[in-house]
């Protein structure tokens, strides 16, 4: 069995993790999915931290939860079952109330298959309030700042009035992680099974996704679509009863 490494590099400031992309983690046609996507990014910054000695409980302790707040990523190809990648990630210049953090998905060749770019909100634990990343000092000052092969993850505008309710699904168990809502690759998997099967099977190039609303245990999720064909692109928002729970994007 091969023995995949995990590293830093501490002169270009990137984490990495060799990987292989296994038959569970793949759609139909044998492509990673996106909720695996999500899933292997987000722990890949949930790891980083952890290595640099930040683990979540750590982090907790201190008094922050740290949230995905919004992702933005390009398929250049999106990696394929069996495939054996490298996933490098890295933090960039903070915003006010933002973390950034960035990604690269390489294959064996060197070849660039996913490119991404995120934000993460500092939250208090117990007030479940918003911190600025000013207060963040358990690690040193980020400034870094590079040029980026995808959408800039920011604002979604979604003609909600032209919308149509394409699925509705309740949170179960399986859906929360140990912050106690539904993690955020979930919404990958919430996206893909409402799509309609036409566009269920599109080639994909970006996807943009903005968490608004924790989607708790029990609540109602209800998924709505909006079809651009011209501009070959799909709009997808989910509400719970508290209102907007996310809004996403895809391109193909």
């Amino acid at each position: 069995m091969k023995d995949f490494r995990l590293w830093h590099e501490e002169d270009k400031n990137t984490f990495n993790n060799e990987t292989n992309i296994y038959f569970s983690q793949c759609t139909s046609d044998g492509r990673l999915s996106l909720n695996e996507l999500l899933r292997i990014t987000s722990d890949i910054a949930v790891e980083d931290y952890s290595q640099r000695g930040m683990s979540r409980p750590y982090l907790v302790e201190k008094g922050f939860y740290i949230l995905v707040s919004r992702a933005s990523f390009r398929f250049h190809r999106m990696p394929l079952e069996n495939e054996e990648i490298t996933v490098t990630t890295w933090e960039e210049k903070p915003e006010a109330f933002q973390l950034m953090r960035a990604y690269e998905i390489k294959n064996k060749s060197g070849d660039s298959l996913v490119s991404g770019l995120s934000s993460w909100l500092l939250v208090d634990p117990a007030a479940r309030r918003i911190v600025p990343t000013e207060k963040f000092t358990l690690r040193p000052q980020v400034d870094i700042q590079r040029e980026h092969d995808c959408l800039k993850p920011g604002k979604i505008i979604i003609p909600k009035n032209d919308a149509t309710l394409i699925d509705e699904r309740i949170i179960r168990y399986s859906d929360i992680d140990a912050n106690g809502h539904t993690n955020n690759s979930r919404y990958g998997a919430f996206i893909m099974d409402a799509l309609p099967k036409q566009y269920q099977q599109k080639v994909f190039t970006d996807f943009k996704i903005n968490y608004s609303k924790e989607a708790m245990l029990g609540e109602k999720l209800s998924v709505f679509g909006y079809f651009d064909d011209e501009a070959k692109k799909i709009s997808v928002f989910g509400r719970t009863e508290q209102g907007l729970s996310f809004e996403s994007e895809l391109y193909y």
